[in-house]
């Protein structure tokens, strides 16, 4: 299920800030598909620099990432 689109990378700090459609939490498994194709567990969750657990569609968040990513990706919650 598509929860977001990347709209921006921070290549310095692997962050990738992220505009939800949809709910994220820690520990989640997330896939990267578009320019980048790659899947990874949420580690870390940002909003103004706070940490956070979880957030809901309509937010834009921060998310520590494994690999560079690009603008316009779509990020997909993976079912395990």
């Amino acid at each position: 299920m598509k929860i977001g689109v990347v709209t921006h990378y921070y290549p310095r700090i692997g962050v990738a800030i992220v505009n939800l459609t949809g709910a994220i939490h820690l520990k989640d498994r997330i896939r990267f598909q578009g320019a980048t194709e790659f899947s990874q567990s949420v580690t870390s969750i940002q909003i103004e620099h706070e940490q956070i657990d979880s957030a809901s569609a309509g937010t834009t968040v921060g998310i520590k990432v494994t690999k560079a990513v690009a603008p316009h990706d779509e990020v997909i919650l993976q079912r395990i």
